[in-house]
């Protein structure tokens, strides 16, 4: 993927976040398979590669403070995670479509 299609294309994951930290900052923390590289460098390569994404949250957002996991992605998003909600859904549109 991150070769195959340009700078141009935007980025929309839709997830809950909610998982364990370990799996976001530790190589091997994927519990699917041993990767020798923690997610966070693959989900940075993605934001470099395309800088215009957003991350949409199906959890209610006063439980996003709760959940470390949530504050590592939304970290790694620079803040750009929006809740799943007709509201969050315009305002992450309206971030993608930013120049």
């Amino acid at each position: 993927m991150l070769h195959t299609y340009d700078a141009s294309y935007k980025l929309i994951f839709v997830g809950d976040a909610s998982m364990s930290p370990y799996e976001v900052v530790q190589p091997g923390g994927s519990v699917e398979h041993w990767n020798e590289e923690a997610g966070e460098i693959w989900m940075r390569r993605l934001l470099v590669t395309y800088p215009k994404a957003v991350w949409l949250n199906p959890v209610p957002e006063r439980y996003w403070e709760g959940t470390p996991s949530i504050a590592l992605i939304r970290e790694l998003m620079e803040s750009r995670m929006f809740p799943l909600t007709l509201d969050g859904l315009d305002r992450a549109m309206r971030r993608l479509t930013r120049s």
